[in-house]
């Protein structure tokens, strides 16, 4: 039966497909302008660096951030240690420090905090808040000073990390361009063919790069590999186009050849982009937004590669077409019917047995030793700021700081708070306005007497009373004025800045002496208050003797907000840090560990359904991927490994939606030729046709993903690299000698579920010249079951599946290579795919 809608679809599809390639010039200008803007727009791209970032809005840690940074200043400073040096050199450098523009403080003892083993670390504190950009200047400024002496700085200013990971990501980039050169010299047909590749994929690489300032604000691990898995994840696409090309050219002209090609590639190539899609997708349900910002901008390299292929590489294809026939070359690529013939003898054994290692392996990869900070691996190499921090660790105790934002405006309180909170033995110190040395023993908050104030400032009592008084009816506390002044008790810190400000104004005037003490006083207390005093809450900072990341750490959490609730409601306390951050990273794990599960095997599950049309076939697939995810995290679990959780949620999504491709292309040769052919020949055919696919695709995956993991300082990138290598080989590795046996054994069960059931067909008689490609079940002048690519010129009656028929015309028929350079002619009565006839 014909079928006009699905004839006027494929009309349209040719359309398309012809504008595409003769208006190929049209198509290189626009790339030439996007990648020219491209290279510019690159630059605009902002790079979020922190983990804490992409924690969900209402988790502790993002809360405590968003108030800290609204309600406290937090100063720029460096540490800065300083080896081979005597402490009387470094009391000497002390000095000079404090004399650059810009630095407040620079802090330095005798303890074994700032000076041990013959080395002075150096605690430099600047005048501005650390997101001013007059911070970056002064550093500068102490960098410079320390180029003559054996030092190492860390600090957070800047964008020093991010500057280190972009370059170590920028040579990986070039190595894997010369193993993908290297890997499609072996497994292309001509050599001509590379650049072609190169071009569609440089083009969309330059695009993808260019266009991530839409977003605003990427993460670090975003920006650093999603070029080199774009690489990885959509080479195919271009490969796929390339294959489809040179089997149409074998029987047509460049032109027409590049038109049919593309038009039965543009569907191909869109399904096989969906698996991966649908995994990527599954991180984007994430908690923890990383994923979800990996995840869209994945995607969109994805998209922008699809785009590149259907639109510019067409043209590329014409253009290198006749040098492609010039550099032909000898194939490479073995056959492997050795692969095959173990896989049918070997199927009753090694099907089972799989099945026994997959339980297995979910059970080992379930006691995975998953972290959620970086304290605890060590990557491959270390990078200058990594080297610093290392040898200040090795010299100097460092202690792990937490945050403890409380409601402020109760002095007391809060010292009561600090008192409770010492008694803990894992509290090593705490910083706060209620316990922070001020003069002549008090501390900020001690409340002072007139009599008290007087002495402690050497000035006369009336002064004292006069000041008090000026303070209370500031206060609107008339109460004090008349009830007399002398038990009035107002604390030290409130007291010293409003006796500054009355300075200022001209109401209170002070000696040469006093002037000096009280502004200094004054610099002090106002630098303190602004870091430790907002307009509605206060800040400690507690010094913990725990590391930063254990079940003990995570526990104590809890407990310093049992006793801060002692003192303030709960709803009002926010523990923030290192430890926190982790902490709730840790509660973001098992939910999104789940999710991404569930969701990228659905999505995957989705598309495979209607690609087979058999419920068997998504699930032996499905199963045979989530096997070789659950092999390649039991590794760390066997080595105790401690692997960052991201690399795992990452990476898991990545080998369900990439690596489940593999899969597809065994499945779908299998399928097609077991309808031809006994199980046997099926398989080694199958296995011989796909190997060149997979070797190609699944190599530089491999080796992008083992390069990133051998060749990064960051723990979160390392971690992400090495499992998808790792992954990767696995699932090359399962596909190749796992998957054929589990085909063969599961045949029948992949018939059983079949949507579509073989059913009787009615035919009825064609005459005449047409050209069938697909495959036939039926009779040409004689019956037939197998794959047909050519003209007929007599009678068909038969079943044309997965292929089309086009009636030609007498006078259409004309030898290929007198195929003039015009359009092609598709006869209005051709039937499609499937179509009986």
């Amino acid at each position: 039966m014909e079928n006009s809608g699905e004839k006027a679809g494929n009309s349209v599809m040719l359309k398309i497909c012809a504008f595409i390639v003769d208006k190929r010039n049209l198509f290189f200008l626009i790339y030439a302008i996007l990648c020219i803007f491209s290279a510019v727009s690159r630059n605009w791209v902002e790079v979020e660096n922190e983990l804490a970032s992409y924690l969900p809005a209402d988790c502790e840690t993002r809360l405590g951030l968003d108030l800290m940074e609204e309600q406290f200043t937090t100063y720029g400073s460096v540490k800065v240690m300083v080896a081979n040096v005597s402490y009387d050199q470094a009391l000497l450098i002390q000095k000079e420090v404090e004399k650059i523009e810009g630095v407040f403080s620079v802090e330095l003892d005798d303890s074994k905090d700032h000076y041990n083993n013959g080395s002075a670390l150096f605690s430099i504190t600047f005048d501005y808040d650390e997101k001013d950009e007059l911070c970056l200047s002064c550093l500068e400024e102490v960098k410079t000073y320390f180029d003559d002496y054996d030092a190492y700085i860390s600090t957070t200013l800047g964008d020093i990390q991010s500057e280190l990971i972009n370059d170590e990501m920028n040579v990986i980039s070039i190595i894997v361009v010369f193993v993908v050169v290297g890997v499609l010299l072996l497994t292309s047909q001509a050599y001509a063919e590379v650049p072609v590749l190169l071009l569609t994929f440089g083009s969309a690489a330059l695009v993808q790069m260019g266009t991530n300032f839409l977003f605003g604000k990427i993460s670090f691990v975003s920006d650093s590999v999603t070029i080199v898995l774009q690489l990885a994840l959509s080479v195919d696409y271009a490969v796929i186009l390339l294959n489809r090309f040179k089997e149409e050219r074998k029987e047509m002209p460049p032109r027409e050849a590049c038109i049919v090609a593309l038009s039965k590639a543009i569907p191909e190539i869109s399904g096989s982009s969906l698996t991966t899609m649908g995994g990527l997708i599954a991180m984007m349900f994430m908690q923890y937004k990383m994923g979800a910002d990996l995840g869209i901008v994945l995607i969109k390299a994805i998209v922008l590669s699809l785009i590149s292929v259907f639109l510019l590489m067409p043209g590329i294809i014409m253009v290198f077409s006749k040098l492609m026939e010039k550099t032909v070359h000898k194939n490479f690529v073995p056959d492997i019917p050795f692969v095959g013939k173990f896989a049918y003898k070997t199927r009753y054994i090694v099907a089972p047995l799989f099945v026994i290692i997959i339980i297995i392996a979910s059970r080992i990869s379930a006691r995975t030793p998953y972290v959620f900070g970086y304290s605890q691996i060590t990557p491959p190499i270390t990078n200058e700021v990594q080297k610093a921090q290392n040898m200040q660790d090795d010299n100097f105790a460092s202690d792990n700081m937490v945050a403890l934002v409380i409601p402020c405006g109760d002095y007391e309180k809060e010292k009561m708070l600090i008192d409770d909170l010492l008694i803990n033995d894992s509290i090593t110190s705490i910083t706060g306005l209620a316990n922070t040395d001020a003069l002549g023993g008090y501390t900020l908050t001690d409340k002072l007497t007139p009599r008290q104030f007087s002495e402690l400032l050497n000035i006369d009592y009336e002064l004292a009373e006069l000041v008090y008084t000026a303070y209370a009816v500031d206060d609107e506390d008339y109460g004090k004025v008349v009830n007399g002044l002398s038990n009035y008790r107002v604390p030290l810190i409130d007291m010293f800045m409003f006796v500054y400000q009355e300075v200022e104004e001209g109401y209170v005037t002070l000696d040469d002496d006093k002037m000096e003490k009280l502004e200094n006083a004054n610099k002090m207390m106002n630098f303190a208050k602004k870091q430790l005093q907002g307009e509605e809450y206060s800040r400690m900072l507690l010094y913990l003797s725990l590391p930063q990341e254990s079940e003990e750490t995570f526990h104590f959490i809890k407990t310093i907000h049992s006793i801060a609730e002692k003192y303030y409601p709960a709803d009002k306390i926010f523990v923030v840090g290192e430890s926190v951050s982790q902490y709730d990273l840790q509660k973001c794990f098992s939910r999104d560990n789940m999710v991404t599960g569930i969701v990228s095997i659905l999505a995957v599950l989705v598309v495979l359904l209607f690609t087979f049309k058999s419920a068997g076939m998504p699930v032996l697939l499905i199963a045979v991927i989530q096997g070789s995810i659950w092999i390649n995290f039991s590794v760390p679990a066997v080595t105790n490994d401690h692997l960052f959780f991201l690399g795992y949620l990452i990476v898991s999504s990545i080998q369900m939606g990439a690596n489940i491709d593999y899969a597809i292309v065994i499945a779908s040769r299998y399928t097609e030729l077991r309808g031809t052919m006994g199980k046997r020949d099926a398989i080694i055919n199958t296995m011989n046709l796909s190997f060149p696919t997979i070797i190609t695709s699944g190599t530089m995956l491999a080796v992008a993903g083992t390069l990133i993991g051998k060749m990064t300082s960051d723990c979160a990138i390392y971690g992400i690299g090495k499992c998808l290598g790792r992954g990767t080989i696995i699932s090359i590795f399962i596909t190749m000698f796992v998957l054929p046996q589990i085909l063969l054994v599961g045949d029948k069960v992949i018939e059983l579920t079949a949507f579509v059931m073989n059913m009787p067909l009615q035919t009825k008689q064609i005459a005449g010249t047409m050209r069938i490609d697909g495959m036939v079940r039926g009779k040409i002048n004689g019956t037939i079951t197998g794959i047909v690519h050519g003209v007929v010129k007599g009678e068909v009656s038969a079943f044309i599946d997965n292929g089309n028929v086009e009636i030609l015309d007498e006078d259409n028929i004309v030898d290929e290579e007198d195929s003039p350079q015009g359009d092609v002619v598709f006869n209005e009565e051709a039937t499609e795919n499937g179509e009986e006839i």
